[in-house]
């Protein structure tokens, strides 16, 4: 397969339409196909969660839940009420009656949560229990990666794991920074266009409604009313609003990236409002789109979807590549860009999925946009400074080292701190 073929299948394969924060997305899901397996819905259900699932579905919204939190909600709903049909989109017809119903079914206690001990961060198991009946449904390493489903003892379907950090990393195998940096510069992306609309459109309808309606604490909102009136400000406002509302369960779907919502606001939003305020053609937006996407895929292949990590720094490393490109920044510009933003906010922890999301998106999509500055000037971090290196790559290589061998230990203990009343 040509580099040209993997970076568009990699596109292809991680460009999806997701509503709510997928982790709670990923056990509705679960849980719908628990219900499909079974032929009726579940008397009770146990959901077993990996440590880095607990984390991220604990404080978020389910969407179309009627404001439920927590990985009962997503199980009850998704068993109750999903299609399991939509994958990521499996609560987009939940009704408000039928979430009713759901909240009255958590005050029944009719799902037990257990912790799963897997040396996968991202790995769910739901079983659902009718009458003399019991559905197991595994998904491990990617938010849609059924790998088993058991009823009654029996193995209905078995695949082998393919971890999605692994299957990032094959398509991109000796594929250089230099040669993404060319795919965005000069490919053809016709293959690809249908995906680069839908997530102009579905990003940018979200932002507006974070922008229009109060959600979570309203990052976006505090953002353009008490800032003036910048184009870095702007951006900062309509990515982060467009994470307030998805935080707070709204149902609206987003464009992911790396298995990400509040990722995928990030690596489109700020380029978008730079493109347009620089009345930019659509092949810019769309190429410097691809850039910015490509380059977040490329640093999570490292990283992997779930770490103590945040993966917002990933995403504003991408738009500082793709606002570079936008302004005309040379291939040695776009690569100080991502350098300067990973160099000065990797450390970022990730706590989990929440409203405060937003306020850690506005954070890096300020810091990514003063970096692209920095690098427009050809100011970039030198090596040995912390943890850069002598060029992007490497730099790269040494955050998955930091986020998957140096921050084990902090996941462990953000978890613990969440848990702790």
């Amino acid at each position: 397969m040509t580099c040209e073929l993997k970076l568009i299948k990699l596109l292809r394969d991680e460009m999806v339409l997701a509503l709510g924060c997928t982790e709670p997305i990923a056990i509705a899901y679960a849980a719908a196909l628990v219900t499909q397996h079974l032929g009726q819905v579940p008397e009770r259900l146990l959901a077993q969660c990996s440590a880095n699932m607990i984390k991220n579905v604990k404080s978020v919204i389910v969407p179309n839940s009627g404001g439920m939190k927590g990985i009962e909600a997503a199980c009850l709903v998704g068993a109750y009420f999903g299609d399991a049909d939509k994958k990521l989109e499996v609560l987009s017809a939940v009704s408000p009656s039928q979430a009713k119903t759901c909240q009255s079914l958590l005050e029944k206690h009719l799902c037990e949560v257990k912790l799963l001990e897997s040396t996968s961060t991202l790995h769910i198991i739901i079983t659902g229990y009718a009458q003399e009946n019991s559905v197991s449904v595994e998904i491990r390493d990617n938010h849609t990666q059924v790998v088993k489903v058991i009823k009654n003892g029996e193995v209905l379907q078995t695949q082998t794991a393919a971890p999605a950090q692994l299957v990032e990393a094959s398509l991109l195998d000796n594929i250089a920074i230099d040669e993404i940096i060319a795919f965005a510069r000069q490919a053809d992306y016709s293959p690809i266009v249908d995906l680069l609309d839908k997530a102009i459109a579905c990003n940018t309808q979200i932002s507006a409604e974070g922008l229009k309606n109060p959600y979570g604490v309203n990052v976006g909102k505090v953002i353009m009313m008490t800032s003036e009136d910048s184009l870095k400000n702007r951006a900062k406002a309509v990515t982060a609003a467009a994470s307030d509302a998805r935080m707070s369960g709204c149902d609206l779907p987003v464009m992911i990236n790396s298995g990400s919502g509040n990722q995928g606001l990030t690596v489109s939003l700020p380029i978008i409002t730079y493109a347009r305020a620089l009345d930019c053609s659509q092949e810019q937006l769309y190429r410097a789109l691809i850039l910015s996407n490509l380059i977040a895929l490329y640093e999570k292949s490292y990283i992997g979807k779930l770490s103590a990590y945040c993966g917002v720094v990933c995403a504003a490393s991408g738009s500082a590549a793709g606002i570079t490109l936008l302004k005309g920044g040379t291939d040695s510009q776009i690569e100080a860009a991502v350098i300067n933003t990973l160099g000065t906010l990797s450390g970022m922890i990730c706590d989990g999925a929440k409203a405060s999301c937003a306020s850690k998106i506005a954070t890096c999509v300020d810091t990514a946009i003063t970096c692209h500055e920095m690098a427009m000037l050809d100011n970039v971090l030198s090596a040995g400074d912390g943890i850069i290196k002598y060029d992007l790559a490497k730099t790269i290589q040494m955050v998955g080292r930091l986020a998957n061998q140096g921050m084990q230990t902090t996941d462990k203990e953000i978890l613990k701190i969440m848990l702790d009343k």
